[in-house]
């Protein structure tokens, strides 16, 4: 079973796991992509640790407890420092170094206040030394977990509706 619909968990037999599974490609197609982005072969200069400290940053920012536990797990998996853990919580104070840092800022511009993200935000990504393809890293990490969570969300919604 896959993250969506583990969390989902839509009860056997009802209209809403009939849906999920017609939706079964889009759903693979998800949890591919969450491995690629979250602990991919080749992770370039965003660890997997980083990568889901981030994760479960995005998903506390948004209140989904349920993402937010499978993204503490799969920041256990990778290692979980204290760094890790201030940058995992949006309540914390993080002092991560510049570079940790900028990225956390960004993370949170763009999961919090997307449309106010600019070119000089991404600039700033380059002035602390990341490269293009770790900016590119990056990015696809939060455009992921952003969908990740609207995609839970929306089921969730449908499995309310009576």
């Amino acid at each position: 079973m896959n993250i969506i619909e583990r969390i989902v968990n839509a009860p056997t037999g009802s209209a809403l796991a009939e849906a999920m599974q017609q939706r079964a490609e889009i759903l693979r197609l998800s949890q591919a992509s969450h491995d690629a982005v979250v602990v991919p072969k080749e992770p370039g200069d965003l660890s997997h640790g980083e990568r889901a400290a981030l994760a479960e940053r995005i998903t506390k920012l948004n209140g989904a407890d349920e993402l937010a536990e499978h993204y503490r797990a799969c920041l256990e998996n990778a290692g979980a420092d204290e760094t890790l853990l201030a940058i995992a919580d949006p309540a914390r104070d993080v002092d991560a170094g510049v570079r940790m840092n900028a990225i956390v800022r960004f993370t949170d511009l763009v999961t919090v206040r997307p449309r106010e993200a600019t070119r000089s935000d991404l600039e700033a990504l380059k002035t602390v030394g990341m490269s293009d393809a770790d900016i590119v890293r990056l990015t696809e990490l939060l455009a992921f977990v952003n969908y990740q969570l609207r995609v839970v969300a929306g089921f969730k919604l449908a499995g309310s509706v009576r």
